[in-house]
C-alpha cells in the first residue's frame, strides 16, 4: 500500500491494486527474525501485554504484519509524503474513509493530531485502527480481532502502540526524488512531467505518480525462471503477448477484465531477478490496451537487472 497521492483516494486504491498484483507472485517465506523497525518487540508487549503478537512480515521497511495466537491480525503501515500540505490531504482522507466505517474520537499525545476508534458491535469484520499525522507522515495502525468485539478493551493498548511507533515514522524506507529504475524521461508520453513525483517505494522499487493519479511502477523481485515460464502460461483476466527482444521470458499483460482495465504490465526476467514495469492511468489513455510504447521503458529496466 503507498502514499502521497496528488489524489489520494485514487492514488490508494491504485497502490493497492498495486499491491495485491505484486503479492501474488510466488516468493520465498518471510524469516521470522525480521524485526519491526518502528516499534521493537519488547515496546509492542509493554503497549499490549494482554496479546502476544508475532511479527510475519517487515514490508520493506514501510509497515509491519503481526499476528496473534488466536488469530488476530495487525497491520502497522506508515505513509511518507513528499511534504506536509499533502500529507494533511491523505489524513484527512484517511480519517474521511474510517469515519464511513466506525465512530471516531480524537487521540491526543500522537504526532500533530490522530483519531481513533472501533467499529460497531453488529460489523461484519470487527476493526479497532488509530490514524495519525506527523509532519510529512502518516501512521495507520488497525487490528482486526478474530472471534470477539473490537472495543475500547483494544483501542487503549492499540493507541498506546502507535504513540511509540509515531516516534520512529521517519525510518521508512520510502524516499522521493530519485529511483535506481526509472528516470524522468521515462514518464515522458505517460505521465504529465509538470506535476511528476518519483518515489522510491522499498528495496526494490519504484513510482511515478502525476497530478491525476497516474502511475509508472517497477518492481523487483528475486524470483526464479521456471516461476516465470509459469506465470507466461497462467490463464487469466488479461491478455497476454510475448516480448522476444527482452528476453524468452519477457510478456506483457493489458485489457484486463478485472481490476484497472486501462492498465499494461511487462515482465522482464534476468540473472535470477524479475522487474515488473506496470502503467496504471485511472481512465483511459492513449497507451491503454498495448505494451508497444511502455516495451522502451522495460527495455531499460531489463538493461539495469
Amino acid at each position: 500500500m503507498v502514499s502521497c497521492p496528488m489524489r489520494p483516494i485514487d492514488r490508494l486504491f491504485s497502490c493497492l491494486a498495486l499491491f495485491l498484483a505484486i503479492a501474488a507472485v510466488p516468493v520465498a517465506p518471510v524469516r521470522a527474525a525480521e524485526t519491526c523497525p518502528f516499534i521493537s518487540a519488547q515496546e509492542l508487549a509493554r503497549a499490549m501485554p494482554a496479546l502476544k503478537w508475532s511479527l510475519i512480515s517487515n514490508q520493506d521497511g514501510r509497515g509491519c504484519i503481526y499476528q496473534a495466537g488466536r488469530g488476530d491480525t495487525m497491520m502497522l503501515t506508515v505513509f511518507r509524503n513528499p511534504d506536509k500540505d499533502r500529507a494533511g490531504e491523505l489524513y484527512a482522507t484517511f480519517v474521511k474513509t474510517l469515519g464511513e466505517r466506525m465512530p471516531l474520537n480524537a487521540v491526543a499525545g500522537i504526532g500533530d493530531e490522530g483519531q481513533g476508534g472501533t467499529s460497531a458491535a453488529g460489523a461484519q469484520r470487527q476493526e479497532a485502527s488509530v490514524v495519525a499525522l506527523s509532519g510529512d507522515y502518516i501512521l495507520q495502525i488497525s487490528v482486526y480481532p478474530i472471534g470477539r468485539r473490537a472495543d475500547d478493551a483494544l483501542l487503549g493498548p492499540i493507541t498506546e502502540a502507535a504513540r511509540v511507533a509515531i516516534g520512529n515514522v521517519s525510518k521508512s524506507s520510502e524516499r522521493f526524488g530519485n529511483c535506481e529504475w526509472l528516470t524522468a524521461a521515462d514518464a515522458d508520453g505517460f505521465l504529465d512531467k509538470g506535476t511528476l513525483t518519483v518515489q522510491r517505494t522499498g528495496a526494490g522499487s519504484c513510482m511515478m505518480f502525476d497530478r491525476e493519479a497516474n502511475t509508472m511502477t517497477v518492481a523487483v523481485i528475486a524470483i526464479s525462471r521456471d516461476t516465470v515460464v509459469s506465470m507466461m502460461k497462467r490463464t487469466g483476466p488479461c491478455k497476454h503477448v510475448a516480448i522476444p527482444e527482452l528476453g524468452s521470458e519477457a510478456f506483457g499483460e493489458h485489457s484486463c477484465t478485472k481490476g484497472n482495465g486501462n492498465a499494461v504490465n511487462i515482465y522482464v526476467w534476468k540473472n535470477g531477478r524479475q522487474a515488473s514495469i506496470l502503467f496504471a492511468p485511472v481512465k483511459p489513455h492513449p497507451e491503454s490496451g498495448t505494451v508497444e510504447r511502455l516495451k522502451a521503458v522495460a527495455g531499460r529496466v531489463y538493461g539495469k537487472l
